[in-house]
């Protein structure tokens, strides 16, 4: 017996099964650098059609977390599907460098050294702000790269660059001058741990334990019905440390109210029999069973004019709270919850202060900047609110109006940035009006421009910019872009004069937003404006100002970039911050929105759908994903989400996402190692081929225009699905599987391994080209293997070429009755294996009994079914026969094939033995010779 093995045309190619990502995957970023490949593709893609996807700055304040890599490497494969499909894509890093975030940093490192910020000077803590951005902005930039970003990371745009801080100020100046801007004072969401207002942005909702009160305020003046002097309204409110703000009493116009005499009361309860007290009838039931009345007695039933000119006295009137507290129609209260009456302190709630404000109310100070009472105010002066429940509590209890106290727990505002609880605190800031000049009509104009991706984001951004109050900009903070105006001191108005403008804008182009800080008055006003006339406003912008800024300073100043923006995308909050402000400035300054599409993705969750937390211990570093598994792993998962929903992630999520590289890689090395060696000469054409290599063909060409089609809605998911099956069902399962023993035992230059060699190089070729946006390191690795330096880096190719004429149906329907035919000889032959009648396929004969003409014309089930003979009867299938119950018409019968064992191919046939090599069949024998031949 002869040793064939060398005969044998086996797969050689220098690709690892081992991926080895954590060492090849730096190697792989080391040659697009050296080879200068981004630079490169924006010379070969010039002049190409822009694709201009903004990136969103993330905060420079800490090392990534497993949100950013989702969110960073979409953006990538976003940017490379575009440039396969021959767009010019240029991408430009950036980060956000000032505000909170930051801030916080650095006073948090002051306090563990026992300092305070107001021990140093401005701007020197601002230096120290600066530096530590500076310093994360390196540390990121280097874990992003790490991800497999192919992005301009050697000229990102830093919002504290000084033409940045500079163009920050040239677009708030535009607001100036359109008339939108105004100083007013107004309640805004306060942190009291930071001591700056807050965007609704920077604001995460989460439950909290607070105390609840019941709270008797006497009737002293009533124009209805005289009965109800003597008579308590009573109020609910979960936020006691607002009565001393409290001003009025609020009511619903169309609510109907009773007032209700207590007959009967449970042992604990502070309610009193036969005091009379006014409560929405709604709500009378549920009030009595939390107060303790077992029996009341309705006396009369109000509504509205009953109640219109009434006032009621504070609780706590005796120790200082002696003024009226009228009752007044508001339309914000409802029966949801409470008593159908709304205690009203206009300085800590919108609705408080609007319907205050409609009613000339007076807007009381009681709350500083720090959380603590002013001086001013009786009985709690200096506390801090967040403890003053207590005192409040016992004050209240004393005046005999405390009725209930609790706890309940609720939603409420914290800072995400200190996790601490958040206030409304009415102060003096900064604005922009939404109905001056119709900033709220054209951004409801502009958003119908845009492509909302998901549909129902449109929604969720038209809904917020119908309800927005005016956009508050300013903060009460060291680090930002100042709102550098002046205010007139005997007007009260923001001086507009653009000399004063121009010499702001030039000082902080060359020296920085530091130079407002550091420098006089006079250098900015010149002569012709008295600085004792003059404020010089100190607060910082809202840092979401900076960020929507960047459609002017990024888009519209880097010559490689374009406004509007093709594409911006970011997490579904962004729609209450980057997609919200820059549309506003985009709308004041341009006119229009900035962006041409908007795409949103979820929030990253464990396996089990929690929020990621260090207090649960669920949280996944992405460098620790990274130095285990690799960046494509990471990748890989970012396809495999539905980026609609929640983006779960977790250690059996990986495992599958690991099984998937596992699949693709082997798919790649297969390829490579079947086309070891392949020339241009052996190319055939279409026709030339037979119907199983045009049937690849077909699926090649629908799995382009499936590539086309999804990138225009973003629909990774789907495809990569797809493209997954493709390869293990339509590929190893099925061609692979038949084409093996041709690619292996027929001779060099036959027609079926041409075909099948020239098949596998387009399969090669779509297939590293639609993973390349996804498996970025693996396709460049498996591009190297196949051209070596013969050709570019795979980052400058765009999408081969597959002809229409490659798309056939008929064809496709006919592979698919084979295939469902296949399988009930595949099913006989599995059956036949467990019983020991066969080992190999190889070794069968199938007898396939088809009495009506059901298989399908002129099919080769021998090289299909991978066995070595295939008889079909056209009799009736016998009893013991396999069968299929959707194919009932059909059996087959499984015995061992006639004849020997071919030794190069393993297949049984009569032929064996009467070839020149007395072992083989004839078509290893003539392989065998025609290899002889052409070594001598």
């Amino acid at each position: 017996m002869t040793d064939y093995k060398n005969t044998l045309f086996l797969p050689q190619t220098p690709f690892a099964m081992k991926a080895n990502l954590r060492e090849r995957e730096p190697q792989i970023l080391k040659y697009w650098q050296e080879k200068r490949v981004y630079n490169r593709l924006r010379e070969k893609a010039k002049g190409r059609e822009k694709f201009i996807l903004h990136v969103g700055p993330p905060y420079a304040n800490g090392h990534i977390h497993v949100g950013h890599a989702f969110n960073f490497i979409l953006k990538d494969i976003v940017i490379r599907i575009q440039q396969l499909l021959g767009k010019d894509s240029p991408m430009v890093p950036g980060w956000d460098c000032h505000g909170l975030p930051i801030e916080w940093k650095v006073e948090e490192a002051y306090r563990a050294k026992g300092k305070s910020k107001e021990e140093v000077s401005l701007t020197e803590f601002r230096a120290e702000c600066r530096d530590f951005a500076a310093k994360w902005v390196d540390i990121q930039r280097e874990e992003f790269k790490r991800l497999g970003l192919l992005w301009d990371w050697d000229h990102p745009y830093l919002t504290m660059d000084y033409a940045a801080e500079a163009a920050t100020i040239e677009k708030l100046l535009d607001f100036l001058k359109d008339g939108s801007l105004y100083r007013g004072i107004k309640p805004v969401l306060w942190s009291v741990v930071e001591k700056t207002a807050l965007a609704e942005a920077e604001v995460e909702y989460e439950d909290k334990s607070s105390t609840f009160v019941y709270v008797r305020f006497p009737v002293v003046v009533s124009l209805g019905i005289r009965a109800l002097i003597n008579a308590s309204v009573i109020i609910w409110t979960t936020t006691p440390w607002t009565l001393p703000g409290n001003r009025a009493i609020s009511y619903g116009r169309e609510i109907s109210y009773g007032l209700y005499r207590i007959e009967e009361i449970t042992e604990d309860s502070q309610a009193i029999r036969g005091e009379k007290v006014l409560i929405a009838t709604e709500r009378v039931s549920s009030f009595a069973e939390s107060v303790g009345i077992k029996k009341f007695t309705l006396l009369h039933t109000l509504k509205e004019p009953d109640l219109v000119g009434s006032q009621v006295r504070h609780p706590l009137h005796q120790q200082g709270y002696d003024f009226p507290v009228p009752l007044i129609a508001g339309d914000h209260v409802t029966t949801e919850a409470g008593t159908g009456f709304v205690h009203t302190a206009p300085g800590h709630g919108l609705e408080d202060f609007d319907v205050c404000k409609i009613h000339g109310i007076e807007v009381p100070e009681t709350v500083a900047e720090d959380g603590s009472y002013y001086d001013h105010v009786p009985l709690f002066a200096g506390q801090h609110i967040f403890k003053a429940d207590k005192a409040i509590l016992e004050a209240l209890q004393q005046a005999g109006a405390l009725m209930k106290e609790g706890r309940v727990v609720h939603s409420y505002p914290h800072s995400w940035r200190s996790k601490a609880p958040l206030i409304y605190r009415t102060t003096s800031q900064w604005f922009i009006s939404m109905e001056k000049n119709h900033l709220r009509q054209k951004a409801q104009e502009a958003i119908e421009t845009v492509q909302w991706i998901p549909s129902q984001a449109k929604n969720r951004i038209r809904g917020m910019i119908e309800t927005k109050p005016d956009w508050c900009i300013s903060r009460q903070r060291a680090w930002g872009v100042p709102i550098a105006l002046f205010v007139d001191k005997r007007t009260g108005k923001p001086l507009h004069d653009p000399a004063v403008n121009q010499r702001i804008l030039e000082a902080v182009y060359q020296e920085g937003a530091d130079a407002w800080f550091a420098s006089p008055p006079e250098r900015f006003l010149g002569e012709s404006h008295d600085p004792q006339h003059f404020e010089q406003v100190r607060d910082i912008l809202d840092v979401w100002f900076d960020a929507g800024s960047t459609q002017y300073f990024v888009l519209e100043k880097r010559p490689e970039l374009e406004f509007p923006a093709s594409l911006y995308l970011e997490g579904s909050d962004q729609h209450r911050g980057w997609f919200q402000s820059s549309l506003l400035i985009g709308c004041v300054t341009r006119g229009k929105a900035p962006y041409k599409a908007v795409l949103t993705h979820g929030f990253t969750v464990d396996e089990q759908g929690r929020k990621m937390s260090k207090s649960i211990g669920n949280t996944l570093a992405p460098e620790k994903i990274i130095d285990t598994l690799g960046a494509e792993i990471l990748r890989l998962w970012v396809v495999g989400c539905d980026f609609l929903d929640d983006l779960r992630i977790g250690p059996s999520i990986l495992k599958h996402q690991e099984d998937i590289y596992r699949r693709y890689r082997n798919t790649l090395r297969y390829l490579l190692g079947a086309l070891a060696g392949f020339q241009e000469a052996e190319i055939l054409s279409e026709e030339q081929m037979p119907e199983l290599e045009r049937w690849v063909l077909h699926r090649l060409y629908q799995l382009q225009q499936a590539f086309v089609e999804t990138s225009k809605n973003y629909e990774l998911q789907g495809f990569y699905s797809e493209l997954h099956a493709f390869c293990a069902v339509d590929l190893s399962a099925f061609y692979f599987d038949i084409r093996k023993d041709v690619l292996y035992c027929d001779e060099v230059s036959s027609l079926r391994r041409r075909a099948t060699r020239t098949v596998m190089d387009a399969v090669f070729r779509g297939l590293v080209h639609w993973l390349s946006p996804v498996l970025c390191f693996t396709t460049e690795e498996a591009w190297q293997a196949r051209y070596g330096e013969e050709r570019d880096s795979l980052q400058l190719e765009t999408l081969p070429d597959f002809p229409d004429a490659w798309l056939n149906l008929e064809l496709a329907k006919r592979i698919d009755r084979i295939r469902e035919q296949r399988r009930l000889i595949t099913g006989a032959l599995e059956q036949a294996r467990s019983q020991g009648l066969v080992g190999s396929s190889l070794q069968a004969e199938v007898l396939l009994y088809d009495p009506e003409n059901k298989l399908v014309p002129n099919v080769d089930f021998t090289e299909f079914a991978i066995v070595s003979k295939v008889t079909v009867i056209r009799d009736v299938p016998p009893a013991s026969s396999w069968q299929l119950p959707e194919m009932a018409d059909l059996g087959i019968i499984v015995q061992q094939a006639p004849g020997e064992k071919c030794q190069r191919c393993w297949r049984v046939l009569e032929e064996v033995g009467q070839q020149q090599h007395s072992d083989i069949c004839q078509r290893c024998d003539e392989a065998v010779n025609g290899l002889a031949s052409a070594q001598e």
